[in-house]
């Protein structure tokens, strides 16, 4: 049959990107190529609402320049030269080049190394499988999430919180630090029923009028790392005005006298100073909040992306406390729904490689492992430093040999990862070998030994969680991928055949995976989930609401937070942990202007990107245009720019042209380029994240992308 004569028919999927959101999909399919693509009007939290990006997915899919054979380098490294060789041919080399980094230096000289460019759990985590029973160096994934995670643990001691679809049932919904109508369309939905149907207000902290911000009864324009003294400011009128509830803070929190007598000196005037805001805002966001039983708080993930960033979210997630709305539906602070799940994922990663049997939560579910504390095989290398290990920063290295191999799935360091320049070093360096497997040719993988071309979602299986919902999906094959295109569970297969790695997943098909994963976590079978498409796991409301106790031994909400014991998953604490404060507070430790660089630089998402996602497709890069700098009109005028001029933006680390777009929704002395855009798009070839830097967020690292001081001069081009 060709593929002209094949059905029409309605697929049901998951959007696998990097994105809270994590869309229930309907998909049209005809002649064997997919179509429109829908929101799930079934699945209550996407509503049959999606973002425009992922609406245009075939687009991408269906891209003339996908990858779809195995390709050798025949160039200089970035050169951009590659001839197609067999996949046989592929995996041959890689497993004979990493047998040979591990006779060198030995097999922690080999690094697996992965992100978020799929969130199916199969096809994300399984590289670790390969890790483990090779006992290669091992991946500590840092560079999102490990500063808004740790702050939200740093008081509840457990990654959840209300049913965030009852954002639709509050009478004020904050939403902190993130641009939803550009990143999780589906907040919005949410938000905008509740005012459509109870007349409910929306108030947007952000650093600048953003899309979102457009659309809040209360805009809060705040400076970057100022968000602390903010919540700080604030709960001081909250206890002055006796607008705390007393009583809930007696059951439910740690040492409420104390926060009181720490906050009294954190005046709307002291935070005006740091943020920026006017005190008189200040008091009637304060006010709001405090007359206002339902305020939902929804803390997102851009004003944690800062140095004192777990400290920020600690802050904010201390309002619901003060005001006891965590009783209320409609009420409390929501970030992730992470630590629902608890899935086993023995087989999935191989973890009974590592010991005889599973007892410990998933690693990134956001609570404490339980059971024996057991030695783990190989060191585990930092993300976010990739830079500093492809350098050969002994720190960086963990006190072991150098890095001599990698094999890369489903991330893009060359674009995303922060200190760009040593990152770009590193991957130049001549015995470094690398591998890619990718849908396109990207940055990192132009920079590659070997290139591997990669399926798609809708060409393979695998299962979903979701992060800003409670939702379980199944991504079921839909379509069969282009040419020799292969999925990563494929690939991570042959290659340990090759090396002689050793565990029965290896072995497995998608499907059998994801049906022994759903039953050994108690959430039935794959023939279940079929059926159902998605399964709702949202916990009880007294549970979701933490009116049962928050998750500390005394149930109580950890006012002054224990930074070095917070719960989370990782070999070290990294940081200035023993500087943090001990109340919430405004922790100076952000890269503050100066003479020198008199400018705070934020990198916020673009709407048409995600992370370097959708760069490659022409409705996204024509949306975009170009990559700006939006800077304060009069900023601009003092330093002699016009729209649309070059100018030059500099950090310690490194400097970007970027053309003139002046905004008059920042600050003055605060500049924004929404990104990210491929360094070749840049004039000069240099990324944006040549700027950012990747010293490790205290308590448990992460990078923080939004908190560079720069100076701007006229630029050439």
């Amino acid at each position: 049959m060709n593929q002209h004569s094949l059905p029409s028919l309605t697929g049901y999927s998951a959007c696998p990107h990097d994105c809270p959101s994590t869309c229930a999909l309907e998909i049209d399919i005809s002649g064997g190529r997919i179509g429109r693509v829908r929101g799930s009007s079934a699945n209550s939290y996407t509503a049959g609402i999606i973002c425009a990006k992922v609406a245009r997915y075939g687009e991408r899919a269906h891209h003339p320049d996908r990858l779809t054979q195995p390709l050798r380098r025949i160039g200089a490294k970035g050169e951009g030269r590659f001839a197609p060789i067999s996949w046989d041919e592929a995996l041959d080399e890689i497993a004979d080049r990493f047998r040979g980094a591990a006779q060198v230096h030995g097999k922690e000289a080999v690094w697996p190394y992965y992100y978020a460019g799929t969130m199916g759990l199969v096809m994300r985590d399984g590289i670790n499988r390969l890790t483990h029973a090779m006992g290669y160096s091992r991946f500590f994934s840092s560079i999102c999430v490990n500063p808004a995670w740790s702050g939200f643990m740093a008081g509840t001691g457990r990654l959840a919180g209300p049913d965030p679809r009852e954002m639709a049932k509050a009478d004020l919904v904050v939403i902190w630090g993130t641009n939803p109508v550009a990143t999780q369309v589906n907040v919005m939905t949410h938000a905008i029923r509740a005012r459509k149907e109870r007349g409910a207000k929306i108030a947007v902290v952000d650093v600048y009028r953003s899309p979102t911000m457009e659309q809040a009864d209360i805009p809060v324009l705040i400076r970057p790392g100022t968000d602390a003294a903010l919540a700080c400011a604030i709960m001081h009128v909250l206890f002055r005005d006796d607008l705390a509830d007393r009583a809930y803070l007696t059951e439910f929190a740690d040492d409420p006298a104390g926060l009181e007598a720490h906050l009294e000196h954190r005046t709307p005037e002291w935070a005006q100073a740091l943020t920026g805001l006017p005190a008189a805002e200040i008091e009637a966001l304060a006010h709001a909040i405090g007359r206002t039983p339902k305020t939902f708080i929804r803390a997102g993930y851009g004003f944690t992306r800062s140095r004192n960033g777990a400290v920020a979210m600690h802050a904010v997630t201390c309002i619901p406390t003060v005001t006891g709305a965590w009783r209320h539906e409609g009420g409390g602070a929501f970030h992730t729904n992470s630590a629902i799940y608890r899935w086993n994922k023995t087989l999935i990663e191989g973890l009974d490689l590592l010991a005889p049997r599973f007892d410990e939560v998933d690693s990134q579910a956001g609570e404490a492992s339980q059971g024996d504390a057991r030695p783990r095989p190989g060191r585990q290398l930092d993300q976010s430093r990739i830079g500093d290990i492809l350098a050969g920063d002994p720190d960086a290295l963990a006190g072991g040999p150098p890095v001599t191999a990698m094999f890369i799935q489903n991330t893009n360091p060359v674009s995303v990862a922060p200190d760009q320049a040593r990152v770009r070093a590193g991957f130049a360096r001549e015995d470094l070998f690398v591998a890619v497997h990718e849908q396109f040719m990207t940055e990192t993988a132009a920079m590659a030994d070997i290139v591997l071309p990669a399926t798609m979602f809708t060409e393979h299986d695998d299962l979903y969680q979701g992060g800003g919902n409670q939702y379980v999906i199944l991504g079921p094959k839909l379509v069969e991928p282009p040419g020799e295109c292969r999925s990563n569970h494929e690939v991570i297969g042959a290659l340990a055949e090759r090396l002689g790695a050793q565990h029965r997943g290896f072995a497995m098909s998608p499907r059998e995976i994801i049906d022994w994963t759903l039953q050994a976590t108690g959430r039935g079978t794959l023939a279940e989930l079929e059926e159902k498409r998605f399964l709702d796991v949202q916990p009880d409301f007294a549970t979701a609401h933490y009116l049962k106790g928050f998750n500390w031994p005394d149930g109580k909400f950890r006012l002054k937070p224990d930074w070095a014991g917070v719960p989370y998953a990782a070999p070290s604490k990294f940081g200035p942990v023993a500087d943090m404060p001990p109340w919430p507070d405004h922790w100076n430790v952000i890269e503050e202007a100066n003479e020198a660089y008199p400018f705070r630089l934020v990198t916020s998402p673009a709407r048409s990107f995600l992370n370097s996602t959708f760069t490659e497709t022409p409705s996204s890069a024509s949306r975009e245009k170009r990559p700006e700098l939006m800077i304060h009109p009069e900023d601009a005028a003092a330093l002699g720019l016009a729209a649309g001029e070059l100018a030059c933006v500099a950090s310690a680390r490194g400097e970007v042209l970027l053309h003139v777009r002046p905004f008059a929704g920042v600050r003055r002395g605060v500049v924004v380029a929404e990104s990210i855009w491929p360094n070749r798009a840049h004039e000069g070839g240099q990324g944006i994240n040549a700027l950012t830097g990747a010293d490790p967020v205290a308590p448990v690292g992460g990078a923080a992308f939004h908190d560079n001081r720069v100076r701007i001069t006229r630029g050439e081009g």
